[in-house]
């Protein structure tokens, strides 16, 4: 559910954040709020990168981040938004957006490790990798890698109809053509003002 934002810079964005976009990497790009209008940051500390990557389930607990991380993400994040309107618009997007999405990648995957069965034999295996937050964003950039990289996901990358919203998401719809973020706000918001709007003409 959208909450209002406040009238001025909000003192934290944690109540700001929304669920809508089907997919971490949409929800991490609504982060960023009204870009039509007053582009509002909601995204304020490394702590609270820290909290999305826990509420988004891909950091199971609190840990420290350099203070960097903030602005890696927020990086990212735009990345990730350059690609989806370019999948929207049917474009290509910036290849310096690309090649940062791509940069995250390292973080994301597993790294193979040779190690011993109980009866001693040599079994190819994966090392598990220490989780952090810079490991929870290549996930995010994972997410948007795939999303972005195969034809039939970024066919179904959208950005909210209404006029008031600049939500991203994702349609899973199985005609594929959902129009707002959500149902319950954006398209009734939207068919509350068509009605208005076809009564004051008659």
């Amino acid at each position: 559910m959208h909450r209002d934002l406040p009238p001025g810079p909000p003192v934290s964005g944690v109540p700001y954040w929304y669920w809508l976009g089907g997919r971490p990497a949409l929800d991490f790009v609504n982060t960023r709020r009204e870009r039509w209008r007053r582009d509002v940051e909601c995204l304020l500390s490394v702590d609270e990168v820290v909290t999305w990557l826990m509420r988004a389930g891909l950091l199971a607990q609190p840990m420290r981040a350099s203070a960097s991380v903030l602005g890696e993400a927020r990086d990212l994040r735009e990345a990730i938004d350059t690609g989806v309107r370019a999948a929207v618009a049917g474009g290509t997007p910036d290849p310096a957006a690309v090649k940062l999405i791509d940069d995250w990648l390292t973080l994301a995957g597993s790294r193979p490790a040779l190690v011993a069965a109980p009866d001693g034999s040599p079994v190819l295996s994966e090392r598990v990798r220490a989780e952090s937050p810079r490991r929870a964003l290549g996930m995010v950039a994972y997410d948007a890698a795939r999303m972005l990289g195969i034809d039939a996901e970024r066919a179904r990358v959208r950005i909210c109809g209404s006029d008031t919203c600049s939500a991203r998401f994702y349609d899973r719809s199985p005609a594929g053509a959902r129009r707002w973020c959500s149902m319950a706000v954006c398209g009734n918001q939207s068919k509350a003002r068509r009605f208005r709007e076809r009564n004051v003409r008659t």
